[in-house]
C-alpha cells in the first residue's frame, strides 16, 4: 500500500513470487514502488521479495530500526535491526513501520494464507493430554476475555483491567469482587498454573498481567471470543 499513491504507485500492488518491491522515499531518478513521503524515510529505505506464502523484509538503512507487526495479533511484532537482508516475515496481515518526523509512517502487506498439515493422529500409545483445559462456556473463561479485551481491541496497550472494572463489565455474571478474585486465582493455580515472577515479593496483582501474558502468547483467547463480552456502552 503506497502512502502517496501516483498513476505509477497506486494503493495497492501484488508481488508473485520471485518478485520485489523497493518502498522508501524515492527520488525523479530513481523512484520506488512504494512511496512514504516523509523527509525522515531514506530515499531507498528498504524492499520487500514475495517468498511462496511469506515475504522477506530488507533494512537498507544504515542507523533505523523497522518495526512489523501483526495488526490482528496480540501485539506480535519483529524489529528488522538497520543493514538486515532478507528477514523472513511470518504474518499473514503484517504493518511495516518507519520512524518518521512525527512518529511514524507505515504501509500493509497482505501474505498468502498460509498452508497447514491436515489433522492426524499417530498410532499406538498414550492420548496427548490437553495443556490448558479451558471451558468457554465457564464464568472463569468470561473473566480471562475480559482481562485480555484491552490487550485484544489494542495490540500496543499495556493496561490490565482492575477487578472492579471487570464487575463492572460483566454485570450479567452477579459476581463480587471476590468472587471474581476467586476464578483469577482458579484460573492462576489450577488451569494455566502461571508462577510468580518475584516468588510472592512482587505485585498483588501479577496473576492477572501474567494471566494475560500467557493468553495471549498461546491464543488462548482470541478477538473471536470478544463475542462473549457484553457490547461496550450497554
Amino acid at each position: 500500500m503506497a502512502a502517496s499513491p501516483t498513476a505509477d504507485r497506486p494503493y495497492s500492488m501484488e508481488l508473485a513470487p520471485g518478485e520485489h518491491a523497493f518502498f522508501g522515499r524515492g527520488t525523479p531518478g530513481s523512484p520506488v514502488d512504494i512511496m512514504l513521503d516523509d523527509p525522515a524515510v531514506s530515499r531507498r529505505a528498504g524492499e520487500i521479495t514475495a517468498i511462496a506464502d511469506y515475504w522477506l523484509l530488507s533494512n537498507l538503512n544504515t542507523t533505523k530500526t523497522y518495526v512489523v507487526d501483526n495488526p490482528e495479533g496480540g501485539g506480535e511484532f519483529l524489529k528488522i535491526p538497520p543493514g538486515r537482508i532478507g528477514a523472513p516475515i511470518p504474518f499473514e496481515f503484517s504493518r511495516v513501520s518507519l520512524p518518521a518526523v512525527d512518529g511514524t509512517v507505515s504501509f500493509l502487506v497482505f501474505a498468502p494464507q498460509h498452508v497447514h498439515a491436515p489433522p492426524g493422529r499417530a498410532e499406538g500409545g498414550t492420548a496427548t493430554q490437553v495443556a490448558y483445559p479451558l471451558d468457554q462456556n465457564a464464568k472463569y473463561f468470561r473473566i480471562l476475555v475480559a482481562l485480555c479485551e484491552p490487550r485484544l481491541r489494542d495490540p500496543a496497550s499495556s493496561r490490565i483491567p482492575t477487578i472492579p472494572e471487570i464487575m463492572e463489565r460483566l454485570p450479567g455474571l452477579g459476581l463480587s469482587r471476590t468472587a471474581i478474585g476467586f476464578h483469577i486465582g482458579y484460573l492462576a493455580e489450577k488451569k494455566l498454573h502461571v508462577k510468580d515472577p518475584h516468588g510472592g515479593e512482587g505485585k498483588a496483582d501479577w496473576q492477572r498481567h501474567a494471566l494475560v501474558s500467557l493468553a495471549m502468547r498461546f491464543d488462548l483467547v482470541t478477538s473471536a471470543h470478544l463475542a462473549l463480552l457484553p457490547v461496550p456502552g450497554r
